[in-house]
Formats: C-alpha cells, structure tokens, sequence
C-alpha cells in the first residue's frame, strides 16, 4: 500500500496558475490508478481528476476541463495537477488519492489548502 503527501497549495489570485504535486511512498506506485479530489467550505468532497497507472487515460470533471491537467512520473512516485486559470470556486482542500487494479479510491493524503482570492 502506498502513502501518498500532497503540497504545492497555497493563495493565489483569480486567473492565476498553481501546480500541486503528490509523492507517494512504496514500489508500487505505477501499479495504481491516482486522482485528485477537491472539498469545499462547506461542500462534500467531489471528483477532480484522474489518471490511469501508465499516464495515458486522463478524466476530468467538467468544471475543471481544459483549465487542470493531470499528470505523473512513476520514475519519481509522483502525481501533479496544473491548474491554470484558476477561480474563486477552486477555493477547496484538495486531496490526491490511489486506487489499486479493480478498486476503489482507498488510500488518501493528508490534503493541501488551495485559496483563491478576486
């Protein structure tokens, strides 16, 4: 099972960039499925983005299409998400996560603050 440390969260202006990073721990990480998930103040936790253990199937949520990319090197145990133009509604903790072949999302970071300002 892999651990997985978000970072790269912060504050930024409306229509600014920001990239968050995941490193995971253990020699498995290529074997997983990683997304990124999002929570809101006062929302429930929704579905960001996704990507497939060798990196070539991508999903995103609508709200998020064609503004976030995500994306990973297993060389590094690492999974990023670029989020370009962003908005004030971005404003949420966000969370990487793993899911094993065949599983759900079951291993989840600790989370990274990302705070847009107008």
């Amino acid at each position: 099972q892999v651990q997985l440390v978000e970072s790269g969260g912060g504050l930024v202006q409306a229509g600014g960039s920001l990239r968050l990073s995941c490193a995971a721990s253990g020699r498995t990480f290529s074997s997983y499925a990683m997304g990124w998930f999002r929570q809101g103040p006062g929302k429930e936790r929704e579905f960001v983005a996704a990507i497939n253990w060798s990196g070539g199937r991508t999903y995103y949520a609508d709200s998020v299409k064609r503004r976030f990319a995500i994306s990973r090197v297993n060389a590094k145990n690492t999974v990023y998400l670029q989020m370009n133009s962003l908005k004030v509604e971005d404003t949420a903790v966000y969370y990487c996560a793993a899911a094993a072949a065949g599983s759900e999302y079951d291993t989840w970071g600790q989370g990274t603050q990302v705070t847009l300002s107008s």
